[in-house]
């Protein structure tokens, strides 16, 4: 008897006695099934996996399957998707079944009727809000789609990654491109872009201090040229002298100043953030007309209505126009110019992304654990779930929170 109650003395002990904790493991729900259409849009080239990201998630038990000559506009062939170990399907009906779609550009409403409103499918693509018809909302709304804007998701450091890796494309490219069009080859005045001993530098004006106005200042003064920036936001002019690492003729966005500039700038590069889905029209068309005869204009923010008055939508087979005697370059997606390139920095970001979405057990569970991932998402279960959009729409919208605690 004495030893019965001993025992039972040592296990009330033990109860409480401190113990490991028992976290609860993510368990992988299944492999996920991802699809890769060709896009439709007409100046699209980017593909947002290429064949060596399709290899990573192939080999971690994803299973991925790519619309034929999709990576065409980059350069990867069939082949090289098929030896990832990726499904080749001949037709878009196919890729529409994948529970995760991948698309660089949004879905075209032809496209929209492909979704299978029963299987809860999973978009990432760009918004690109100005483009989209009255309708492309509730099309997307009926599929009862979690639709995911790849351009607004968030890292861990609260930096959107895609959008800064397109935005170093299109400010590098934007002083390439002016350079092509002061040369004689393109219609120019015979102008080389940079400086050499004995000739005065090509004076260049950036309108913008944020990622394409850096990426834009660092080509541009690698090539030689005089660089003045122009900004309505004096932080921004401060963490840009200090990411170039010397010092820099700054100024805020004052309209006399900004215009004696131009007046004497050979190239203007347009590179203002957008508010609220679109950019402030700094640049009367008076400003534009002062400038030199034969000097660029390149409006890097024509992707959301453009920063000068006389900026009008071209495409890249048709890219400039002259008013008043100025060259304009107005191409929405500048980074489709270097579509390989694009392709890599946009495979850099799903490929992780993905992989995490599979070892945390699916999109849902993805989307309560991590707030940046979240931040993209503008519509859950066809519920709209963006105060800009349901504004622009006029159509209802709910807070993700709420939505993803009633799930």
């Amino acid at each position: 008897m004495r030893s019965s109650e001993d025992l039972l003395r040592t296990l009330a002990k033990a109860a409480f006695l401190p113990q490991e904790e028992m976290l609860e493991l993510n368990r992988r729900e299944s492999s996920l099934f991802i699809g890769m259409p060709k896009e439709s849009a007409i100046q699209e080239k980017r593909v947002p996996l290429v064949p060596d990201s399709v290899a990573v998630l192939v080999s971690n038990g994803h299973r991925v399957i790519v619309e034929t000559k999709a990576g065409e506009g980059s350069n990867f062939h069939d082949r090289d998707y098929s030896e990832a170990g990726a499904e080749i399907a001949y037709n878009s009906e196919e890729v529409y079944k994948a529970d995760i779609l991948l698309k660089v550009s949004p879905p075209s409403l032809d496209e929209i009727k492909f979704l299978n409103p029963t299987s809860k499918q999973i978009l990432f693509s760009a918004l690109q809000l100005p483009v989209q018809p009255r309708n492309f909302m509730q099309q997307l709304m009926s599929k009862k789609v979690t639709a995911i804007a790849f351009d607004y998701i968030k890292d861990a450091e609260g930096i959107y990654p895609i959008v800064r890796a397109m935005s170093e494309i299109a400010g590098t490219s934007s002083i390439l491109i002016a350079g092509e069009h002061l040369s004689n080859m393109r219609g120019g005045f015979g102008q080389m872009l940079g400086g050499i001993s004995g000739v005065k530098p090509t004076e260049v004006v950036i309108i913008g201090a944020g990622t394409v106005g850096e990426f834009a200042c660092r080509a541009a003064l690698g090539l030689g040229a005089s660089v003045r920036v122009f900004d309505d936001n004096i932080y921004k002019l401060r963490r840009l002298q200090n990411n170039v690492g010397q010092r820099l003729n700054t100024s805020v966005l004052q309209p006399k100043v900004l215009k004696k500039a131009m007046k004497n700038a050979d190239v203007v590069i347009g590179a203002l953030r957008p508010i609220d889905g679109k950019t402030p029209c700094v640049v009367p068309e008076e400003m534009v007309a002062d400038m030199k005869q034969g000097s660029v204009i390149v409006d890097v923010s024509i992707d959301y209505g453009g920063c000068f008055e006389t900026s009008e939508v071209t495409s890249h087979e048709s890219p400039v126009y002259k008013k008043h005697g100025i060259i304009h370059y107005c191409v929405p997606n500048i980074a489709a110019r270097v579509s390989r390139t694009a392709s890599y920095a946009l495979s850099n970001v799903f490929t992780p992304l993905i992989l995490e979405i599979g070892q945390n057990g699916g999109i849902e569970k993805m989307v309560k654990k991590n707030t940046g991932l979240r931040h993209g998402v503008y519509m859950y279960r066809g519920t709209l779930t963006n105060k800009i959009l349901g504004e622009a729409f006029s159509l209802p919208y709910k807070d993700i929170d709420l939505l993803m605690a009633a799930f």
